[in-house]
């Protein structure tokens, strides 16, 4: 039997302090009664008070909850470290950044590994863009196209496509330029769960939030 690949893409949760009911989401979607979950802090410099915040956040549930710095690495073994993981929850900030650390670190690569094998991999805003093949990103100052994402799921990503007014158009403009391929659009209230890199569940925190599949000719909401 085929093991089952998992993406859950995040725009709430302990992360913004706001819709925390899909922590709850992230948790049930690993299928394990207490899921082991590894935060990575990489696209906010491994900052010590969003690992705190994830601590108390997580504490409160059934879950055994662990963090991973690089900038800060104390983990020689990072392979087998992530081996260990039910769940890996990737946090917001830089896109860039990350993915560029991350391959310095060969982290990028155990991932891979890790999520053919089984392991949940999640993550909200740059945390989430990071599994596309491309995004439209703000790691450089304005909204912009990013064709260097780690591709294990296909085409483009756009996160808060509801709360920061510039990132609709934004988004249309570079995919009717060719910048970036055709994808998908996230609202914040909503998650989405891939398996096996095809949309298996969007919920929503919010009634009226959802994810929406874009091209260069127009948008439509994803219902199931």
């Amino acid at each position: 039997m085929e093991t089952q690949r998992t993406i859950v893409l995040l725009s709430g949760g302990f992360s913004d302090g706001e819709n925390t009911d899909q922590d709850v989401f992230l948790l049930e979607s690993s299928m394990r009664r207490k899921p082991r979950v590894c935060f990575i802090p990489t696209a906010s410099g491994d900052s010590r008070a969003y690992i705190e915040r994830f601590y108390t956040a997580f504490k409160r549930y059934s879950c055994i909850p662990a963090h991973l710095e690089l900038f800060r690495r104390t983990e020689l073994n990072l392979e087998e470290f992530i081996r260990r993981q039910d769940i890996i929850y990737v946090g917001g900030g830089n896109t860039a950044n990350l993915l560029a650390v991350w391959r310095l670190h060969g982290l990028d690569r155990v991932l891979r590994k890790a999520y053919v094998e089984g392991t949940v991999l999640s993550g909200i805003s740059a945390g989430a863009a990071c599994w596309f093949e491309s995004c439209l990103t703000d790691s450089f100052g304005g909204l912009e196209a990013l064709n260097d994402g780690l591709g294990i799921l296909p085409g483009s990503f756009c996160p808060h496509f509801n709360t920061e007014p510039g990132r609709p158009r934004s988004f249309l403009q570079t995919l009717q330029s060719g910048t970036l391929p055709p994808g998908v659009a996230l609202d914040d209230g909503a998650a989405v769960r891939y398996c096996n890199e095809v949309v298996d569940v969007v919920y929503r925190s919010v009634s009226n939030a959802g994810l929406y599949n874009q091209t260069a000719k127009g948008i439509c909401a994803v219902e199931l």
